[in-house]
């Protein structure tokens, strides 16, 4: 699976279980502590505040972890 700014939160955790950890140091979810996070990875980003440059950042990073 290869992940884009389009896959769903879900998704990216089902696919890169180290994701949670990544996710939380850039300010984007806080799922370790219980929040939910539906939507796309693009979606999370930008409600925290990420610009597109940032988003492709994440997808490169995201796919980088991939098993």
């Amino acid at each position: 699976m290869a992940i884009d700014k389009n896959t769903t939160i879900e998704d990216v955790l089902e696919a890169v279980p180290d994701a949670v950890g990544y996710l939380f140091k850039q300010g984007i979810v806080c799922i370790k502590c219980g929040e939910p996070i539906w939507g796309t990875l693009e979606e999370a980003a930008k409600a925290k505040g990420h610009d597109d440059a940032a988003i492709d950042r994440f997808v490169k990073d995201l796919n980088n972890m991939i098993p």
